[in-house]
């Protein structure tokens, strides 16, 4: 089957494994010369993700039979409308079911009219005054989120990035002068107590779980440092979190199930893609936010134990037919090699050196993300560089596998986060948790 791939991060490689894995004939359209997705493709395109018109252009050329869309951007434009106009089904929503993600107003008030558990005291803004008058009013400490995206760095938290209520006035205005994520905005109250992500394959009606996984934002070792899009993660070979239980996964797939059918009774469209929800178990589960795509590094994390078909998996989700999905019962940890100033300022155009053989004997999975390949050399951009993923039998064997192949990765300017998925760190998430 010819399967046309949008994007060119981490995530994106995981998933064009994933399908060279099940039989695909693969081509892409990626910004940037990711050199692990060049090479499983028969044929690339480097272009903006998010132009629809040359996208399916590209597609409607080498006769795409079936396209899988991974950044948020591209579906948020409307990339999946563009492709199933030229009559290729394609994995991911389209442009109106996309606003889960793509408008955090609009996803709360989902919530809000159609009663589904988890949800947040919040207020959605498009004008000063009353988010500030809101802000004034609001009984306890919030975070303010732009409505729209931002690349997983627009969040802020008063207490943590924001020191007092002054600062969080500053950022509003910030927010709604500046445009930032469209220049909405929403206020609501700071959830507090362990995060972790439930991914799911959608087929319009049918929810078919992945394992859970547990992202780590922070840019530096300890939780402490900017905010990022995702340093690594690790998920266990139970399918669950060391400090969860099956009763909270369950009721974390019944909020998802019930978004699905919000979205299906409010448009009268299936979704069919991957949905991503963000959870906070404290006292009571709470959902932070909705994804309209594979999280990254969690992609990584779970494609890498998939067993079932990813081809046969896209299959059923664009033809309503969704089975379930088995997965290896064993444990992952994801770490990221970033540029330094990642999440503020990042070094970019540095080459970075990368030992694949090495990293492959020390068993470990390797993903190239938003790096720029350029005459057989490769180059950092200004976001994260490689992935690797390790897999075992315990969380702390996946771990040592991940770290012992950072050291085949060198160059100027890059770092990882030593700390994910070792037992001192995962020791004080569950001490906390309890």
């Amino acid at each position: 089957m010819r399967v046309l791939l949008v994007g060119g991060g981490g995530r994106e490689h995981a998933i064009a494994e994933a399908l060279a894995r099940g039989g695909a004939e693969l081509y892409a359209v990626m910004r940037n010369r990711n050199p692990g997705i060049a090479r499983l493709s028969r044929e690339f395109l480097l272009a903006d993700e998010t132009d629809g018109g040359r996208v399916a252009g590209f597609a409607r050329r080498i006769g795409a039979e079936m396209a899988v869309i991974g950044p948020e951007g591209p579906l948020a434009a409307g990339i999946v409308d563009a492709l199933t106009g030229e009559g290729i089904p394609t994995v991911g929503p389209t442009k109106r079911l996309a606003q889960i993600e793509a408008s955090k107003a609009f996803m709360r008030g989902l919530m809000a009219r159609h009663r589904i558990p988890g949800s947040l005291r919040y207020g959605a803004f498009s004008g000063l005054s009353e988010a500030l008058d809101f802000l004034e009013r609001f009984d306890g400490p919030v975070a303010i989120k732009p409505s729209g995206l931002t690349g997983g760095k627009g969040v802020k938290v008063v207490g943590d990035q924001l020191k007092d209520l002054e600062e969080a006035r500053d950022y509003l205005r910030e927010v709604m002068e500046g445009g930032i994520g469209g220049g909405e905005v929403v206020i609501e109250e700071r959830a507090e107590g362990e995060e972790f992500t439930l991914q799911a394959f959608v087929d319009g009606r049918r929810v078919v779980p992945m394992p859970l996984v547990q992202d780590h934002k922070r840019a530096f070792e300890g939780d402490t440092g900017p905010n990022t899009g995702g340093m690594g993660a690790y998920s266990d070979a139970n399918g669950l979190l060391p400090f969860l239980e099956a009763g909270d996964r369950k009721a974390a797939e019944d909020i998802m199930k019930a978004a699905i059918a919000a979205l299906r009774a409010e448009t009268g469209e299936e979704y069919r893609g991957i949905l991503y929800g963000q959870f906070m178990l404290g006292r009571e589960l709470r959902l932070i936010e909705f994804n309209c795509r594979f999280g990254d590094p969690e992609a990584m994390n779970v494609l890498s134990i998939l067993k079932t078909n990813f081809v046969e998996v896209c299959r059923g989700i664009v033809d309503g037919r969704l089975r379930d999905a088995v997965f290896e019962p064993k444990a992952t940890v994801s770490k990221y090699v970033v540029p330094q100033g990642y999440g503020l300022k990042p070094m970019s155009g540095k080459r970075i050196f990368v030992d694949e053989e090495r990293i492959r004997r020390e068993g470990a999975r390797l993903y190239y993300a938003a790096v720029n390949e350029d005459g057989g050399a490769v180059y950092t951009t200004s976001s994260r560089s490689v992935g690797v993923v390790g897999v075992h039998e315990t969380i702390a064997g996946a771990e040592r596998i991940a770290e012992r192949a950072m050291a085949g990765i060198r160059g100027e300017g890059i770092y990882h986060r030593a700390d994910i998925g070792t037992e001192a760190r995962l020791g004080r998430k569950i001490r906390k948790a309890l």
